[in-house]
């Protein structure tokens, strides 16, 4: 009983009178609160920015969700190789530890390693003779979602890499060693035998990958807090800004009860998708 009435309190509620307050012009300050049915859910469908942010989530959700999980990957693959190294263990962990570290902490972080001025990346790139390539990385709204997406990666592909790497632990060796007897290359055995093998690791990693990805904020949020222009608005942080700095509560309200039917959706259809796979298999 008292954990349903905290999951009811900060979960249920927020969530039904968020539905309410979408159907309404409330700014979030005065208690005149004026119901005007679905005149915020017509709005959005024409506003620009809104639009804009979807494509920058996007965008985001599948630079991700392809280059982290690929990257994810060869990194277990490589530690599977030498996982009977002494010592190696201590790899998995190093590689786990940005995982550990807040989207906010995160995102601080790189804001100063991408200052133009005297921030790290400038700094290394210039020091090994490649001033040439130094850049507004933040600043520049075509290397400015680029940076963001690197950032995310470097954050979480250890934690995408860790579920691979004992997705791989279930690998039968003696299927690999049937597959040496026949001749087959390294490339066959992947496709052939380790692929198919990690199908529910594979599925877990595009699931949860393609959600977080979707939702983010915090790290788009503390390095560029949407800019330059709106180059890395995505729907969340339009959310915040039409709240916390508009004043329009509902509105975001509906943006954001829209993002979650989208997001929701889009999880279930690819989970299913997924799971076929798996069964293919």
């Amino acid at each position: 009983m008292p954990a349903l009435l905290l999951f009811t309190i900060f979960v249920i509620y927020p969530t039904v009178s968020s539905v309410y307050y979408a159907m309404t012009d409330w700014n979030g300050i005065n208690a005149d609160i004026h119901f005007n049915g679905l005149t915020n859910f017509q709005r959005l469908l024409t506003d620009r920015d809104v639009w804009n942010g979807l494509k920058v989530t996007v965008v985001f959700a599948i630079a991700v969700m392809i280059l982290q999980n690929t990257l994810a990957l060869v990194l277990a693959l490589a530690l599977n190789s030498f996982r009977d190294v002494k010592g190696f263990g201590s790899v998995r962990v190093f590689l786990l530890i940005p995982n550990l570290i807040s989207g906010l902490a995160v995102g601080y972080i790189w804001s100063y390693m991408y200052n133009p001025m005297d921030g790290t990346v400038n700094s290394v790139l210039s020091a090994v003779g490649l001033s040439g390539f130094t850049r507004d990385w933040l600043g520049d709204g075509n290397l400015a979602l680029g940076s963001i997406i690197f950032t995310s990666i470097w954050q979480s592909v250890g934690f995408a890499m860790i579920i691979f790497f004992a997705g791989l632990q279930t690998v039968p060796q003696e299927l690999y060693e049937a597959a040496d007897m026949d001749g087959a290359g390294s490339w066959q055995r992947f496709r052939r035998i380790t692929f198919p093998l990690i199908a529910p690791a594979f599925t877990v990693n595009v699931v949860l990958t393609l959600i977080g990805s979707l939702k983010v904020f915090d790290i788009i949020f503390t390095m560029t807090k949407g800019g330059p222009g709106t180059a890395t608005e995505s729907i969340l942080v339009h959310v915040y800004t039409q709240a916390f700095v508009d004043n329009n509560f509902g509105y975001a309200g509906a943006i954001s009860l829209v993002s979650s039917i989208f997001i929701f959706l889009l999880s279930i259809i690819a989970l299913q998708f997924l799971r076929r796979r798996e069964v293919t298999y």
